[in-house]
């Protein structure tokens, strides 16, 4: 490996918009994420998870009059 060309790993805190955090290495000391495998419908336990992003899912059940 050639030398000075590599970034240095740090301890990183990475925060996804559901509010979950964990620990992890990069190359920056915090990262924001908008899913992680807590909300993500496909990790969720098989729970039925809508992860709605700035008001899509309610716009697209208004425009189609789809009720709950």
């Amino acid at each position: 490996m050639k030398k000075d060309i590599h970034p240095e790993y740090v301890n990183a805190t990475v925060t996804c918009a559901c509010g979950n955090t964990f620990e992890t290495k990069a190359t920056r000391p915090t990262l924001k994420v908008e899913i992680c495998s807590k909300c993500h419908p496909f990790f969720s336990g098989g729970q039925r998870r809508i992860v709605d992003t700035a008001g899509q899912v309610e716009r697209f059940k208004r425009r189609y009059k789809i009720k709950d």
